[in-house]
């Protein structure tokens, strides 16, 4: 790659869009913005456009996407809309990187289309992985595509491997992989309380700023049990191989545990540009905007095991990563059905895990290796997670 890095932001609008356009806008030299998706946050991806003047903005709908190329007029900037304008953007020829970070099952296909167009991916969408591992990790091995974790967790997990690690975790002596967790919000909730908690109080996570739906998955520690099964297919790791640490503080983003006793961590400060600047400059580093970490001013790091009883997203993901096929692809979708009718105050908070429960019962575990299956599994759960909503009158 020569000159400057050409980037395609997929969900640009979103918390680690905007994270990755800050550290692009530290480094002119280095980086040029080619194409930016958002999906109805047209004053956001406005002010994006007019910042960095990409060649092209995607936006969800038809109707968006002439009242935005109006705002734009003479910009420069062509406004595409829908699913395949978000495919097209992220093969583009004048796009070497593909920053992936459309939330949930909606950031599959265009993820696996910059994959299949062999672009350098950073992927923040564990959706394509959770739904889809199998076949994702084969596009990206027969297209040799190069595969960046922008999750801290798992962005620090790679950092702690050897350089040029191939997927082969015993022969790099790895006993195992110890994702960390917050705890959210909840962590010390009474349990008896949960029943009571409100979608404001869920999305009030005490470290990180993230988007709404995000933030209920990481006070249900859904998010961990994705990310459990994102480590599973990112590292070539059995479930047995993968634990997780409740760290309440964040500092420790996640360590990895070598057969000689050795623990190695990555530290750094919960700001999200810290992976974002890893990844886009791989294996060069460069200025993020984070403040350093200061030690002194931690004071101490603390460590609990996760209780199952006040956790059980995290159960129920250990619980289809076993299964296999196309069980995780339902937990998703289940899970993303569930956490919307929450949010929209149509179901309690420990509600959330039972419909999840109940979409895995109802679906068979059937294999999922074609990406056909993959969304035939996504639609089944959503399908059996609406069953389960109606059940309870919601």
């Amino acid at each position: 790659m020569t000159g400057r890095q050409r980037l395609a932001v997929l969900g640009a609008t979103g918390s680690i869009g905007v994270s990755t356009l800050d550290v692009v806008a530290r480094h002119p030299e280095r980086f040029e913005v080619v194409a930016l998706t958002g999906h109805r946050r047209l004053d956001v991806l406005e002010a994006q456009c007019r910042r960095h003047r990409p060649r092209y903005a995607v936006v969800g709908a038809e109707a968006d996407a002439k009242l935005l190329g109006a705002r734009l007029a003479g910009l420069g900037t062509e406004v595409l809309a829908g699913q395949a304008a978000l495919d097209e953007v992220a093969a583009l020829d004048e796009v070497d990187t593909v920053m992936a970070a459309i939330v949930g099952a909606a950031g599959l296909s265009p993820t696996l289309a910059a994959v299949r167009a062999g672009k350098k991916v950073l992927l923040a969408n564990k959706e394509a992985l959770v739904m889809a591992g199998a076949v994702f990790m084969a596009e990206v091995s027969r297209r040799g595509t190069p595969l960046l974790p922008i999750d801290s967790e798992h962005n620090a997990v790679f950092q702690s491997l050897p350089r040029g690690f191939d997927g082969n975790l015993a022969g790099c002596g790895v006993r195992k992989i110890l994702l960390t967790a917050s705890g959210g919000p909840f962590r010390a909730t009474p349990i008896e309380a949960l029943a009571r908690v409100t979608p404001e109080q869920a999305c009030a996570h005490p470290n990180w700023v993230m988007g709404r739906k995000i933030s209920v998955d990481s006070a249900t520690m859904m998010n961990k049990g994705l990310e459990v099964i994102e480590a599973r297919w990112l590292f070539n790791a059995m479930p047995d191989q993968i634990d997780v640490v409740i760290h309440p503080e964040s500092v420790i983003h996640s360590l990895v545990q070598y057969v000689d006793g050795s623990v190695l961590a990555q530290l750094g400060n919960p700001d999200m540009r810290t992976p974002i600047a890893h990844a886009l400059a791989y294996p060069e580093r460069i200025e993020a905007g984070v403040a350093p970490l200061d030690l002194f001013e931690i004071g101490r790091l603390n460590f609990e095991r996760p209780d199952l009883k006040r956790f059980p997203c995290l159960s129920l993901a250990f619980q289809a990563l076993r299964a296999g096929g196309n069980a995780p692809a339902v937990l998703n979708a289940a899970n993303e059905v569930a956490v919307q009718a929450f949010l929209e105050g149509r179901l309690a908070y420990p509600d959330i895990a039972r419909v999840i429960a109940a979409a895995l019962d109802e679906v068979p575990c059937v294999s999922a290796g074609t990406l056909e299956a993959v969304l035939a599994a996504d639609s089944a759960g959503r399908a059996a997670a609406q069953h389960a909503l109606a059940r309870a009158g919601r």
